[in-house]
């Protein structure tokens, strides 16, 4: 059963919730303001203790967003049960939701732009990325700087999900 809430509950998802959905998650909340009508969080499938990495860090801090007190967390039943939406960065973390969970949770580039392609992390964009620090920060900052300006497509396509 569903916990009372106030406002639906919009929830990103992507493996750690250190990059993709955490930024989602407060560049929606930053551009939806201080009176939205939706709670906004993010989870991450795995979501072993790790720290922020700093270009992700930096990144936000440029977007005006501070993500120190962001709190890690794993997807759980819980968090899927309270989400009246469910937003998935990649395909396996899609495929998760719908086997572990029964739910159907649609990609952020989906919502965002009706393009079925997926959000990918570092290593799958850049296998060997450690080989090359500086294309692995350019591309931690094209996906920061994507979610961020896609946001406000994603915020007017809402209402077609809570319709």
């Amino acid at each position: 059963m569903k916990s009372e809430q106030a406002l639906p509950l919009i929830l990103f998802v992507c493996t750690g919730n250190i990059f993709r959905s955490m930024a989602a998650e407060h560049a929606l909340r930053a551009q939806l303001g201080r009176y939205s009508p939706y709670l906004v969080g993010s989870a991450g499938i795995e979501a072993k203790p790790q720290a922020v990495h700093p270009i992700v860090r930096a990144r936000l801090i440029q977007k005006g967003i501070d993500p120190a007190k962001h709190v890690q967390r794993r997807l759980t039943a819980e968090l899927i049960q309270d989400a009246a939406l469910i937003i998935a960065m990649g395909y396996d973390h899609q495929m998760h939701i719908a086997q572990a969970f029964g739910r159907h949770a649609p990609l952020f580039n989906q919502v965002s732009s009706g393009s079925e392609t997926p959000i990918l992390d570092l290593h799958e964009a850049l296998p060997e990325w450690e080989r090359d620090l500086e294309a692995a920060k350019a591309y931690v900052e094209s996906i920061v700087d994507h979610i961020w300006n896609a946001t406000p497509t994603l915020m007017a396509r809402l209402p077609q999900f809570f319709g």
